[in-house]
């Protein structure tokens, strides 16, 4: 089982970007996802092809099952 944490975030120009955090600390903090996203705005270190990002937009977990099945030759 694999999880992510999706942060999306609105850029100057009005377009949606977002950041994937891998396996993140559980259960997750609202007010800390919040209080975190609003300083990398802050930071201003990440500059997408839309533009800086500008607003915190929310934030979601993504929980993925992967099934591998070994074909024997």
């Amino acid at each position: 089982m694999a999880k992510t944490l999706e942060l999306e975030f609105g850029t100057e120009f009005g377009k949606t970007a977002r950041i994937s955090v891998e396996n993140p600390k559980e259960p997750i903090d609202e007010a800390q996802v919040k209080q975190s996203m609003e300083q990398i705005i802050a930071s201003d270190v990440f500059f997408t092809a839309t533009g800086k990002l500008a607003v915190a937009k929310g934030a979601r977990v993504i929980d993925r099952n992967v099934v591998e099945y070994e074909l024997a030759e």
